[in-house]
């Protein structure tokens, strides 16, 4: 029998079309898929590019807008630097011939510390138009030196041969420093003319010497005035405590010029060789004095997070400044008028008024003044006075105890003290921020443990304010930070309830209200920027927050650092604005002082100094010098000069 038949491998057709169509399918799907890709790829570079144009079109507006404020100050600058060289050409003629014409009253230590004038003596029927002109003029009339004395002096320079004899011409010698050429020289009837004509008084013509010259334009400069001898001893001799007498002499015939004052002042400091560096009461010191004129707003908030690498600082630690406290630091405060003083405060009850010494380099004890309360409490918060002449303190409100003390730093060093405000509007708790307003009005606030928010107004009378709770109830917590903004009457409180409140004076009510995830321990205006504020939160490496005043419910940027010694955020690490609104300084809890330079983008600090042993309360940045100065739990002040920007 024979086997099965052998099945043979069925033969499998390809159908070449069906292959050719399901290539094309896939050359498709894949080249759609690219066109898609690119596609997407196209609109989110349309999108970057859209949001870089808008963001360099906002700095171009701003370059712009600060591009006109400079040519403005820049015009404004070279107005007053054409009016001060005329003024300054037409004082240097009438001051070096008023010192030819007449012999020095006193010796001259240098130039511009006396004014010796030669009066020309009047007719008697110039004397009663002189008079008219004392009474109607709030300045002195100017003296000018004789003619014969001027035409003697150009007589000299021209070589011609000065005429002596029993005249007028050789009742003097000419002073040396009158011969200058290059100085044209009006006679006194043309000066005396220019004068009546800007007054408004008609000058009279005819044959005599007012007609017999035209009045030089240059002559034709009312605001300069020379007070005459008569003015000058008179305002010494009220400065050094003499009477002054009255009557019909010539001392009574004209007000004495303000300037005069201040140049009578100078030159009797000058003389008792009594610089800027030396004391002028026992404790406080003559620095520099800053002008407390109203600052102008400045846009900064177009610049944060502009940057991708930050700007910073180079910065040289000096050696430690012992703080002669006995107890933890608590504040460090700088004068707001006097930039050569800062005081700190301590656990210890002791307020320490320090002095600024060699740019910088060192720092002077000037004094320490006990301000414990009567309950024995230490300051919780300092403050200074606008003005510069006093400190504000403030306690506790638990057991009874004095609120608000204030030591008047204008005291006699044996005499200082603090005195306490009978006012203690605060029901319960600590005290913990005090912050002057920003405002004509002299006012301060203070925020409490007890949810309130007080503004303490000052009445007639020394060392007597009056008290008024702004609110009690908005906070449901402690109040921990309280300050004012610049450029309207509003006061920004935040507290460990999370909230930040901005509370309008003149409405009465809430301007501003923010809730963050986040407790707030302390608020802080920007100085140039008047919409921008910080605000000090116990998110780690999110610590600092901006927000714009205009801009609800937006954080404009956050940044922060990480701790190495402790985890928990501490309400007694502070921060300062650099003057230029620019950068943020801040304490940690580890032996490190922060920057931030508000133009970086990144989340971190900008740089970090190591500067003390332990943890570090606060750095300020000093008004006018290139320095920080900061306090540590190490008991020391370090004072840390900055190099460059």
């Amino acid at each position: 029998m024979s086997g099965p038949p052998v099945m043979k491998k069925p033969k499998l057709e390809i159908n070449e079309e069906e292959e050719e169509e399901e290539e094309e399918d896939e050359n498709e799907t894949i080249e759609e898929q690219i066109r898609n890709d690119q596609e997407e790829a196209l609109v989110a570079l349309i999108e970057h590019r859209t949001k870089e144009v808008e963001h360099l079109r906002q700095r171009i507006a701003y370059y712009k807008s600060q591009l006109d404020e400079a040519e403005t100050r820049l015009e404004e600058t070279q107005i007053k630097l054409a009016r001060f060289r005329g003024r300054g050409k037409i004082m240097a003629s009438k001051t070096s011939l008023g010192n030819g014409m007449e012999e020095a009253r006193r010796p001259m230590k240098s130039p511009g510390y006396y004014l010796k004038v030669a009066r020309k003596p009047a007719s008697p029927s110039h004397k009663n138009e002189d008079s008219s002109q004392n009474q109607t003029k709030s300045k002195p009339q100017l003296v000018i030196p004789s003619a014969d004395t001027l035409q003697r002096a150009m007589m000299k320079e021209s070589g011609n041969e000065v005429p002596s004899g029993s005249g007028s011409w050789s009742s003097a010698p000419i002073p040396p420093h009158v011969n200058i050429p290059q100085l044209v020289i009006p006679s006194a009837d043309t000066l005396q003319r220019a004068m009546m004509k800007e007054s408004g008084n008609e000058a009279p013509s005819g044959s005599g010497s007012w007609s017999s010259a035209p009045i030089p334009p240059h002559v034709n400069i009312p605001q300069l005035v020379i007070p005459s001898a008569d003015n000058l001893q008179r305002a010494k001799m009220k400065e050094s405590g003499n009477e002054v007498p009255s009557g019909s002499g010539s001392w009574s015939s004209a007000p004495i010029p303000p300037h005069v004052n201040s140049m009578v002042k100078f030159k009797k400091n000058k003389a008792r060789g009594i610089s800027s560096e030396h004391h002028t009461i026992e404790t406080l010191p003559e620095g520099t004095k800053r002008n407390l004129e109203q600052k102008e707003h400045k846009e900064l908030i177009p610049l944060i997070s502009s940057c991708s690498s930050p700007h910073t600082i180079c910065c040289q630690t000096g050696f430690p400044l012992s703080s002669q406290h006995k107890r933890k630091l608590r504040s460090l405060v700088l004068c707001p008028t006097n930039d050569q003083l800062f005081v700190t405060s301590a656990l210890d009850g002791m307020v320490n008024l320090w002095e600024v010494r060699d740019r910088g380099s060192s720092a002077n004890l000037l004094s320490t003044v006990d301000c414990r309360s009567s309950k024995r409490r230490w300051p919780e918060d300092i403050a200074w006075h606008p003005q510069g002449n006093s400190l504000f303190s403030v306690y506790s409100a638990d057991s009874g105890d004095s609120q608000i003390s204030i030591l008047n730093l204008n005291q006699g060093k044996e005499k200082l003290h603090v005195t306490f405000l009978e006012g203690k509007p605060h029901i319960k708790g600590i005290i913990n921020s005090i912050m002057f307003m920003p405002c004509d009005d002299t006012c301060f606030v203070t925020g409490g443990s007890d949810h309130a928010v007080v503004l303490w107004t000052e009445k007639d009378g020394e060392h007597s304010w009056k008290p008024e709770a702004l609110h009690r109830s908005i906070h449901s917590s402690a109040v921990m930070g309280v300050a004012g903004m610049q450029h309207k009457k509003v006061v920004m409180s935040v507290g460990a309830d999370k909230r930040i409140i901005g509370f309008d004076l003149l409405a009465e009510g809430v301007d501003y209200k923010n809730q963050i995830d986040s407790k707030c321990m302390s608020v802080l205006p920007n100085p140039c920027d008047f919409n921008l504020f910080m605000v000090q939160t116990g998110t780690p490496e999110r610590q600092l927050r901006l927000f714009d005043v205009r801009e609800r419910q937006k954080v404009i940027h956050a940044f922060g650092w990480k701790q190495e010694s402790s985890e928990s955020q501490s309400a007694l690490i502070n921060q300062t604005w650099s003057p230029d609104g620019l950068y943020l300084t801040s304490g940690s809890a580890d032996p490190v002082i922060h920057i931030f330079d508000i133009r970086y983008n990144a989340h971190k600090p900008s740089q970090s100094l190591r500067a003390h042993q332990k943890r570090v309360f606060k750095a300020a940045w000093h008004h006018s010098l290139p320095l920080l100065i900061s306090i540590s739990s190490d008991l020391n002040i370090g004072l840390h000069k900055i190099t460059s920007f």
